[in-house]
Protein backbone atom coordinates (compact mmCIF):
# COMPACT_ATOMS: atom_id res chain seq x y z
CA UNK A 1 0.00 0.00 0.00
CA UNK A 2 1.56 3.16 -1.16
CA UNK A 3 0.79 6.41 0.40
CA UNK A 4 0.20 9.43 -1.44
CA UNK A 5 0.04 13.38 -1.23
CA UNK A 6 -1.59 14.91 -4.34
CA UNK A 7 -0.52 18.87 -4.42
CA UNK A 8 -3.14 20.56 -6.79
CA UNK A 9 -5.87 18.51 -5.33
CA UNK A 10 -8.29 20.99 -6.05
CA UNK A 11 -7.73 21.66 -9.56
CA UNK A 12 -9.19 20.52 -12.74
CA UNK A 13 -6.55 17.85 -13.06
CA UNK A 14 -5.49 17.08 -9.94
CA UNK A 15 -9.40 16.65 -8.19
CA UNK A 16 -10.03 13.48 -10.16
CA UNK A 17 -6.50 12.12 -9.87
CA UNK A 18 -7.15 12.51 -6.18
CA UNK A 19 -10.38 11.02 -6.53
CA UNK A 20 -8.71 8.01 -8.40
CA UNK A 21 -5.88 7.44 -5.62
CA UNK A 22 -8.77 7.26 -2.92
CA UNK A 23 -10.94 4.82 -4.96
CA UNK A 24 -7.72 2.46 -5.80
CA UNK A 25 -7.42 -0.60 -3.56
CA UNK A 26 -3.82 -0.43 -3.65
CA UNK A 27 -3.34 3.45 -2.48
CA UNK A 28 -3.78 5.56 0.20
CA UNK A 29 -4.03 9.10 -0.11
CA UNK A 30 -2.33 10.61 3.13
CA UNK A 31 -2.53 14.10 2.81
CA UNK A 32 -3.39 17.07 -0.14
CA UNK A 33 -1.83 20.77 -1.03
CA UNK A 34 -4.15 23.41 -2.17
CA UNK A 35 -3.33 27.14 -0.94
CA UNK A 36 -6.79 28.38 -1.05
CA UNK A 37 -8.55 25.37 1.00
CA UNK A 38 -5.68 24.95 3.73
CA UNK A 39 -6.38 23.69 6.66
CA UNK A 40 -9.64 22.04 6.03
CA UNK A 41 -10.77 18.37 5.30
CA UNK A 42 -10.58 17.62 1.53
CA UNK A 43 -13.73 15.96 1.65
CA UNK A 44 -15.20 19.37 2.83
CA UNK A 45 -12.87 21.49 0.06
CA UNK A 46 -14.66 19.32 -2.65
CA UNK A 47 -17.92 20.13 -1.05
CA UNK A 48 -19.15 17.18 -0.07
CA UNK A 49 -18.62 14.56 3.20
CA UNK A 50 -15.09 14.84 5.16
CA UNK A 51 -12.53 12.19 4.22
CA UNK A 52 -10.40 12.24 6.78
CA UNK A 53 -7.86 13.64 4.69
CA UNK A 54 -6.07 16.84 5.59
CA UNK A 55 -5.10 20.12 3.24
CA UNK A 56 -1.58 21.73 3.68
CA UNK A 57 -0.84 25.14 1.95
CA UNK A 58 2.93 23.79 1.13
CA UNK A 59 4.37 20.49 -0.10
CA UNK A 60 7.04 20.63 3.09
CA UNK A 61 3.95 20.50 5.36
CA UNK A 62 2.11 17.54 3.98
CA UNK A 63 5.02 14.94 3.39
CA UNK A 64 5.02 12.93 6.75
CA UNK A 65 4.53 9.72 5.69
CA UNK A 66 3.93 9.95 2.12
CA UNK A 67 5.96 7.40 0.00
CA UNK A 68 4.78 10.01 -3.80
CA UNK A 69 4.36 13.58 -3.92
CA UNK A 70 1.74 14.12 -7.32
CA UNK A 71 2.24 17.73 -8.38
CA UNK A 72 -0.37 19.27 -10.67
CA UNK A 73 0.20 22.92 -9.45
CA UNK A 74 1.82 25.06 -11.93
CA UNK A 75 5.14 26.04 -14.03
CA UNK A 76 5.70 28.70 -10.86
CA UNK A 77 5.77 26.16 -7.90
CA UNK A 78 6.63 22.49 -9.15
CA UNK A 79 10.01 22.37 -9.58
CA UNK A 80 10.62 23.74 -6.19
CA UNK A 81 8.06 21.20 -5.06
CA UNK A 82 9.80 18.31 -6.65
CA UNK A 83 13.03 18.89 -5.63
CA UNK A 84 12.05 19.45 -1.90
CA UNK A 85 10.08 15.99 -1.92
CA UNK A 86 12.65 13.66 -3.82
CA UNK A 87 15.12 15.91 -1.01
CA UNK A 88 13.47 14.14 1.85
CA UNK A 89 13.60 10.43 0.09
CA UNK A 90 9.93 11.04 -1.49
CA UNK A 91 9.37 9.27 -5.18
CA UNK A 92 7.95 12.27 -7.11
CA UNK A 93 5.42 12.33 -9.76
CA UNK A 94 4.99 15.85 -11.84
CA UNK A 95 1.91 16.26 -14.33
CA UNK A 96 2.47 20.26 -13.87
CA UNK A 97 3.64 21.51 -17.41
CA UNK A 98 6.33 24.26 -17.70
CA UNK A 99 9.37 22.64 -16.54
CA UNK A 100 12.50 23.28 -18.80
CA UNK A 101 15.47 20.71 -19.65
CA UNK A 102 17.82 22.58 -17.09
CA UNK A 103 14.97 22.14 -14.58
CA UNK A 104 14.31 18.17 -15.57
CA UNK A 105 18.34 18.04 -15.97
CA UNK A 106 18.45 19.26 -11.80
CA UNK A 107 15.53 17.17 -10.13
CA UNK A 108 17.26 14.13 -12.55
CA UNK A 109 20.56 14.36 -10.80
CA UNK A 110 18.74 15.48 -7.61
CA UNK A 111 16.67 11.92 -7.65
CA UNK A 112 19.78 10.10 -8.25
CA UNK A 113 21.57 11.35 -5.22
CA UNK A 114 18.32 10.19 -3.23
CA UNK A 115 17.69 7.04 -4.70
CA UNK A 116 14.04 7.93 -5.35
CA UNK A 117 11.90 7.97 -8.67
CA UNK A 118 10.92 10.71 -10.54
CA UNK A 119 8.09 10.74 -13.31
CA UNK A 120 7.82 13.47 -15.43
CA UNK A 121 5.84 14.55 -18.22
CA UNK A 122 4.63 18.17 -19.85
CA UNK A 123 1.59 16.62 -21.09
CA UNK A 124 0.19 13.09 -20.26
CA UNK A 125 -2.40 12.48 -23.18
CA UNK A 126 -2.00 9.87 -24.89
CA UNK A 127 -2.71 12.25 -28.07
CA UNK A 128 0.17 14.20 -26.80
CA UNK A 129 2.57 11.41 -26.49
CA UNK A 130 2.06 10.15 -29.81
CA UNK A 131 2.21 13.78 -31.10
CA UNK A 132 5.55 14.00 -29.72
CA UNK A 133 6.58 10.82 -30.77
CA UNK A 134 5.80 11.27 -34.40
CA UNK A 135 7.40 14.90 -34.61
CA UNK A 136 10.63 13.18 -33.58
CA UNK A 137 10.91 10.74 -35.91
CA UNK A 138 10.00 13.36 -38.73
CA UNK A 139 12.16 15.95 -37.69
CA UNK A 140 15.22 13.99 -39.01
CA UNK A 141 14.68 13.97 -42.37
CA UNK A 142 12.39 17.43 -42.33
CA UNK A 143 14.71 20.82 -43.37
CA UNK A 144 12.34 22.88 -41.33
CA UNK A 145 9.68 22.47 -39.31
CA UNK A 146 7.25 24.82 -36.55
CA UNK A 147 5.21 24.25 -33.49
CA UNK A 148 1.70 26.36 -33.35
CA UNK A 149 0.22 25.86 -30.00
CA UNK A 150 -3.50 27.49 -29.89
CA UNK A 151 -4.45 28.32 -26.22
CA UNK A 152 -6.68 30.77 -24.61
CA UNK A 153 -5.30 34.33 -24.59
CA UNK A 154 -5.95 34.28 -20.79
CA UNK A 155 -3.29 30.74 -20.37
CA UNK A 156 -0.72 32.21 -17.93
CA UNK A 157 2.11 30.02 -19.20
CA UNK A 158 2.57 30.81 -23.02
CA UNK A 159 4.22 28.93 -24.88
CA UNK A 160 2.32 25.95 -23.80
CA UNK A 161 4.58 23.58 -21.31
CA UNK A 162 3.97 20.61 -23.42
CA UNK A 163 5.04 22.96 -26.95
CA UNK A 164 8.26 24.14 -24.72
CA UNK A 165 9.18 20.25 -24.07
CA UNK A 166 8.72 19.46 -27.81
CA UNK A 167 10.30 22.59 -29.04
CA UNK A 168 13.53 21.36 -27.09
CA UNK A 169 13.09 17.48 -27.41
CA UNK A 170 13.19 18.91 -31.19
CA UNK A 171 16.01 20.71 -31.01
CA UNK A 172 18.20 17.74 -29.92
CA UNK A 173 17.03 15.62 -32.73
CA UNK A 174 18.46 18.39 -35.42
CA UNK A 175 18.31 22.27 -35.74
CA UNK A 176 16.03 23.14 -38.33
CA UNK A 177 17.33 25.23 -41.19
CA UNK A 178 16.28 28.95 -41.43
CA UNK A 179 16.04 30.78 -44.40
CA UNK A 180 15.22 34.02 -43.43
CA UNK A 181 15.04 35.90 -39.52
CA UNK A 182 11.08 35.45 -37.50
CA UNK A 183 9.11 38.58 -36.85
CA UNK A 184 8.16 39.43 -33.34
CA UNK A 185 10.56 37.23 -32.28
CA UNK A 186 10.88 36.01 -28.55
CA UNK A 187 13.77 35.47 -25.86
CA UNK A 188 14.90 31.95 -27.43
CA UNK A 189 14.87 28.87 -24.21
CA UNK A 190 18.08 27.11 -23.65
CA UNK A 191 17.90 24.80 -26.51
CA UNK A 192 18.28 27.99 -28.70
CA UNK A 193 15.44 26.98 -30.82
CA UNK A 194 13.50 30.93 -31.69
CA UNK A 195 10.01 31.54 -30.76
CA UNK A 196 7.24 33.59 -31.78
CA UNK A 197 3.78 34.54 -30.27
CA UNK A 198 0.91 35.14 -33.06
CA UNK A 199 -2.73 36.23 -31.72
CA UNK A 200 -6.24 35.90 -34.06
CA UNK A 201 -7.90 33.66 -36.10
CA UNK A 202 -5.61 30.62 -37.29
CA UNK A 203 -6.69 31.04 -40.79
CA UNK A 204 -5.89 34.76 -41.54
CA UNK A 205 -4.05 35.50 -37.99
CA UNK A 206 -6.63 38.84 -37.99
CA UNK A 207 -6.82 40.44 -34.83
CA UNK A 208 -8.69 39.32 -31.78
CA UNK A 209 -12.17 40.41 -31.63
CA UNK A 210 -11.99 41.30 -35.08
CA UNK A 211 -13.84 38.63 -37.12
CA UNK A 212 -17.29 38.54 -35.11
CA UNK A 213 -18.33 35.01 -37.18
CA UNK A 214 -15.22 33.71 -36.56
CA UNK A 215 -15.18 30.48 -34.52
CA UNK A 216 -12.02 31.49 -32.64
CA UNK A 217 -12.70 34.84 -31.90
CA UNK A 218 -10.78 36.09 -28.94
CA UNK A 219 -8.37 33.30 -28.63
CA UNK A 220 -4.58 33.27 -29.26
CA UNK A 221 -2.07 31.53 -30.60
CA UNK A 222 1.52 31.23 -29.07
CA UNK A 223 3.66 30.13 -32.25
CA UNK A 224 7.08 28.02 -31.57
CA UNK A 225 9.06 28.55 -34.50
CA UNK A 226 12.15 27.66 -36.65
Amino acid sequence: MLTVCVAGATGWTGQPIAQAIIDADDLTLRSAVARSVAGVDLGTAWGGDALGIPVYGRVAEALDGVDVLVDYTSHHAVKANGLLAVRRGVHVVIGASGLTADDLAEIDAAARDHRVGVVAGANFSLTAAMAQAAALLVARHLPQWEIIDYASATKPDVPSGTAQDLAERLAQVRRPYQSRPLDHRRAAPPSQVPRSTRSGCPASWCPPRSCSGCPTNGWSSATTQA
